[in-house]
């Protein structure tokens, strides 16, 4: 199911809607000047630019009426402008099933979705046929902005079985990028969504800020921002805190810098895993800065599957961490998924840097650098590590450190002890 220039209803829907605007054309929408995008920072992009309320369109905003109707109507008009455009969103509760907001959009450049309420997802899950709830596509020039989108996870996480079952069908990503240029995420809140939170991929030129990510630390699979395959990802000033990776760096994420963020609870701010599927691309130049993790479950992670996949992780630096009460504050854990390691993992770590890290670790392990036999990790460097013990005070109050197949360099302040 697709349109050029449209948003559609998953294809379960029961609103049997037509198809709203022309056949897609294919392929990806090319770049504006980055003026556009500058001018969405300044906050210019509203100037003559063209409003399209979800309001004027039969969105009823009472919370019981399904306006994805509405929304499909407002996005076509706006999305075909001859000029910038903007779909407004007013204050409000609106329930929506799963929609797609798709371009190409060649007129409407930027074209602004303004979110003042409060969007609420359909909770029967029979509605949705494709692993998303809203998701933005084939868009050159997006700026989304602020409201809060309620995934309303809490019906649809019982069905989740990729515990037991690595088969599973994963729930569906609150909001989903692809084959986007240029787009601007300010001031959004996701709560409680089925599946990930954000979804980015084949992507270019994002930048997130001000975001606001939160589901229970129970909630399976809610990953906060996981990214794959795209390139030049700013994401920074954000909370959060989920059941899974705060953030997650996949294959084929390049030129990726995260700053200023608080995570927790979670699973810590990871790249990977990596090396599970065939044709997966390198992970390179990722830069993650002035984060604060709280009782997350691991702290900066790399995380590969043992075997023959090959492929890269390298240029990556961790600088300016704050740990509160974290397990495995610092790990690179190239068995990952595996309790029986028959062949090595063929995923090469290399160029990596943990830099001024410090704070408090329930893990009397607080470093551990778990490197593939047959590609150890290689330059790794530990500078001014300092971190204390915050477990249980009847066990050992003394950290260490776990390097294996490994041979780091370390530079001033070394807690837990330099392991040799």
């Amino acid at each position: 199911m697709g349109t050029s220039g449209g948003i559609t209803v998953g294809k379960a829907m029961a609103l049997g809607l037509a198809l709203l605007g022309c056949l897609a054309t294919g392929g990806e929408s090319r770049g504006p000047l980055y003026g556009a995008i500058g001018a969405a920072r300044r906050g210019l992009v509203e100037t003559g630019a063209a409003v399209f309320d979800v309001t004027q369109y039969g969105a009823k905003a009472d919370g019981k009426t399904d306006d994805a109707l509405a929304f499909i109507k407002a996005w076509n008009a706006a999305c075909h402008n001859s000029g910038p455009a903007k779909l407004v969103i007013p204050a409000g509760t609106y329930l929506c099933g799963p929609v797609v907001f798709q371009g190409p959009c060649p007129g409407s450049n930027p074209i602004t979705v303004e979110v003042n309420g409060n969007i609420k997802a359909s909770t029967d899950t029979s509605a949705y046929s494709e692993d998303w709830w809203f998701s933005f596509e084939l868009i050159d020039g997006l700026v989304l902005k602020g409201g809060v989108f309620d995934g309303q996870g809490e019906t649809a996480w019982p069905y989740n079985d990729c515990k037991q079952n690595s088969d599973c069908q994963h729930l569906p990503v609150s909001l989903k990028f692809n084959k986007l240029n240029n787009t601007i995420v300010d001031g959004v809140t996701s709560l409680n969504s089925m599946g990930f939170h954000f979804s980015l991929t084949f992507s270019r030129n994002f930048t997130g800020i001000n975001l606001n990510i939160t589901a229970p630390d129970e909630s399976p699979n809610t990953d906060g921002i996981h990214l794959s395959s795209s390139d030049r990802i700013n994401i920074s000033n954000s909370f959060i805190g989920t059941g899974d990776d705060c953030i997650g760096i996949i294959q084929g994420a390049t030129n990726v810098t995260i700053t200023q963020i608080t995570c927790g609870p979670g699973h810590g701010i990871s790249i990977g895993s990596l090396g599970k599927y065939p044709k997966e691309k390198d992970v390179m130049g990722v830069h993650v800065r002035n984060a604060t993790l709280t009782n997350t479950t691991n702290g900066v992670r790399i995380k590969t599957y043992p075997g023959e996949k090959q492929l890269l992780a390298s240029d990556i630096i961790f600088e300016d961490i704050v740990m509160n009460n974290v397990k495995n504050p610092i790990i690179i854990d190239q068995n990952y998924g595996s309790e029986k390691v028959t062949k090595p993992s063929s995923v090469k770590v290399s160029d990596v840097h943990f830099k001024n890290i410090r704070g408090t670790t329930v893990s009397e392990v607080a470093v551990t650098l778990l490197c593939s036999s047959s590609n150890p990790c290689d330059p790794v460097e530990l500078s001014h590590i300092d971190l204390s013990f915050a477990g249980d005070s009847s066990g050992s109050k003394s950290i260490t450190s776990s390097c294996t197949n490994a041979k780091p360099t370390f530079i001033g302040t070394q807690n837990p002890p330099a392991c040799r």
